[in-house]
């Protein structure tokens, strides 16, 4: 009878530790798929503000002897701007030059950077989005303060090497001219 019991008392603390392991099992698994997925291919990325045309800014000077690394979409104020890729909210927050910003971890480990936001949608550090998840609005924070309102938006390898993400966007619609 006492090896019964200590059976059923190992099977019960096994249980509860499952029990407490199990959804942090499951985010890891997630995760690690999120990661072994293939990065973004060209045309491969819904746009951040849908309809709005744009043009490729990627390299062009900026302050402090800097290139630009990433793409300016201009749009009004409050626009609501979407996520690109399914991932996990790896920062929220503010910097020097980007001002307010928002960062998701995508497949293949590439971070989408979302700068110059007038405000957060009620994110934070660790939760999943699906593409076309708002991830914030445009504004003009950071360095921008002052320019015409716009999202800057980059994309940056698993090792933080920027990326230009113009080929990765998928273009607006345009009837042929004529």
């Amino acid at each position: 009878m006492r090896r019964v019991w200590s059976v059923l008392v190992m099977v019960a603390v096994l249980a509860v530790i499952g029990w407490v392991v199990w959804p942090w099992l499951q985010q890891a698994l997630r995760y690690s798929r999120l990661l072994s997925a293939p990065p973004p291919a060209v045309s491969s990325l819904p746009l951040p503000l849908p309809g709005v045309r744009f043009a490729d800014t990627w390299g062009g000077a900026r302050s402090e002897g800097r290139t630009h690394e990433g793409v300016d979409i201009f749009a009004p104020r409050g626009t609501p701007i979407l996520s690109t890729t399914e991932g996990v909210v790896s920062r929220v927050g503010e910097n020097r030059l980007g001002g307010r910003t928002v960062t998701v971890t995508g497949p293949g480990g590439y971070h989408h950077y979302y700068a110059h936001l007038e405000r957060y949608p009620a994110l934070k550090a660790g939760d999943w989005v699906a593409a076309g998840t708002v991830v914030g609005y445009v504004g003009d924070s950071g360095n921008a303060r002052g320019t015409p309102t716009h999202l800057h938006y980059g994309v940056y390898t698993p090792g933080w090497t920027a990326v230009n993400p113009y080929p990765l966007l998928r273009k607006p619609w345009r009837a042929p001219a004529g």
